[in-house]
């Protein structure tokens, strides 16, 4: 991605560039420190189960608009609210998905899963939401913030983003500028995930249930998880956690007579999945079997099938959409506040509105990215590359993409920190993407818990398209809240 040259630079933290023999003093600091408190994965080019590499990370916190930043915040019960709401919706996700699942084999296998547990009733009313809403500034509307996706499935760096907070502060106080704490926000993600995951199994309401995470084969990512597991054995030490494949749960997993799920003997209260949610993780029918078997089971899912099916791209391009949303909100001021939120949002289906789409794609390519029905980074197509990728797909295939208006988000100046990457770091300019994570647990009637519940700022290079911290191609980062009155340094 080129750089506009005229994109507004939000102003620094801290006056950079910094003299270079602090500067590898401080960088060779915060790299242990990293280590030492977690903020680690595990590396995917020499990996090993008995080592860990620092996650890459923005070694002073970048610049975030405070009236954005706080208006995301408050946003985020709404958000929670719609997509509950939207999950519990079966025309809306039947008939918005309709043409997707004719193309999209993963898609159309979570569907089916779907539809057979309607035509039996849902065994477990309660569903449990951990969701991560994430946005870009648009300096076309004054950096006002753009909802880039909404995560209902393994939202993932609740762990991570918690500690970076500590990470940071103490780079900043090495630093001799402890006076900027202040505008760093508190970040309590972890905490309010794993409560949300203990309000699940308080509702379960069977003391010696347990908590299961669902896993990849190799958790890369492993800090994040564990972070969580952890908290909640500390926090909660009544509570046992386990850890199992979807490999695992279709050998040793069965209903018992109430239709509970049994694993080693274990009753499960709550699933939580930090896989599922790419066609990799399921490697044959046995995946898919045990996903359906989870679905069928009283345990109480985060997400249940029909929240998974509600973050999929084509159901967040048709919430763009005004009056799809009052069917789902009913206060006019909500209605307007996440309308705002929206970039432009297009169906690429086989009919009129997707065909004016595609042509548009065509003619003006630079101004969108084509994105498909997945999770996890690394399946977008960005700018001038739009027009080939189009033309491979056939009518009926363009319907598992949207096209969705590119945002253009203000820079901001730092240090990235990688792992093997040369020493001292440069300074680089960046653009960051702010998750807000929530919480929402109720049934098809009734949202017994409803919070925001945290945050985390992933910051990539401003030449990158894609910004994902697991995927390779980003870095973790907190807010360093400024106002109107001080963002533009240009």
């Amino acid at each position: 991605m080129s750089v506009d040259p005229n994109t507004p630079v939000l102003r620094n933290c801290i006056h950079l560039p910094l003299p270079e023999d602090e500067l590898i003093e401080v960088t060779g600091k915060a790299k242990d420190y990293a280590i030492m408190h977690g903020a680690a994965m595990r590396s995917k080019t020499s990996f090993s189960p008995d080592s860990l590499n620092f996650a890459p990370f923005v070694l002073v916190p970048s610049s975030f608009p405070r009236k954005e930043f706080e208006k995301a915040v408050g946003l985020q019960p709404i958000i929670n609210r719609l997509m509950h709401n939207v999950a519990h919706d079966e025309e809306f996700i039947t008939t918005t998905l309709a043409e997707t699942i004719k193309v999209d084999e993963f898609t159309a296998n979570l569907f089916n899963i779907y539809r057979k547990v309607l035509a039996h009733g849902f065994t477990q009313a309660y569903s449990i939401g951990l969701l991560r809403s994430d946005y870009l500034g648009h300096v076309y509307e004054g950096c006002a913030i753009k909802q880039v996706e909404i995560n209902t499935v393994a939202s993932s760096f609740g762990g991570i983003a918690t500690h970076l907070v500590q990470l940071q502060n103490f780079v900043l106080r090495e630093l001799g500028h402890a006076d900027k704490l202040p505008k760093m926000p508190n970040n309590n993600a972890l905490a309010g995930l794993c409560d949300g995951m203990v309000k699940a199994w308080d509702i379960y309401a069977k003391p010696q249930a347990v908590i299961l995470f669902i896993i990849e084969d190799v958790s890369y990512n492993i800090c994040d998880q564990r972070f969580h597991e952890f908290y909640i054995r500390e926090t909660y030490p009544h509570i046992k956690v386990l850890r199992r494949t979807l490999t695992d749960v279709h050998r040793e997993g069965k209903l018992g007579l109430n239709k509970e799920l049994l694993l080693s003997g274990l009753e499960v209260a709550v699933i939580y999945f930090r896989a599922g949610y790419e066609p990799g993780h399921y490697h044959s029918q046995d995946e898919w079997d045990a996903r359906y078997l989870m679905e069928t089971s009283l345990a109480i899912k985060c997400p249940s099938i029909q929240y998974h099916l509600a973050g999929t791209k084509k159901v967040q391009q048709a919430l763009a959409q005004p009056a799809v949303l009052e069917r789902f909100i009913n206060d006019p001021e909500e209605i307007k506040a996440v309308g705002k939120i929206f970039t432009g949002l297009y169906s690429l289906d086989d009919n009129d509105a997707g065909n004016a789409t595609y042509e548009m794609a065509l003619r003006t390519p630079e101004k969108f990215v084509l994105k498909p029905q997945r999770e996890g980074g690394g399946n977008n197509v960005y700018g001038l590359d739009i027009p080939d990728a189009l033309k491979r797909m056939s009518r009926v295939e363009r319907s598992g993409w949207i096209l969705m208006d590119l945002i253009h988000p203000p820079l901001t100046k730092g240090y990235m920190v990688r792992p093997g990457a040369e020493m001292p770091p440069t300074i680089v300019d960046m653009v960051s993407e702010l998750g807000i994570f929530g919480v929402v647990i109720g049934d098809a009637d009734h949202i017994i818990h409803n919070y925001q519940a945290g945050h985390m700022l992933r910051t990539k290079l401003a030449t990158a398209n894609e910004g994902g911290v697991a995927a390779g191609l980003g870095a973790l980062d907190s807010p360093y809240l400024i106002d109107s009155d001080d963002e533009d340094e240009n």
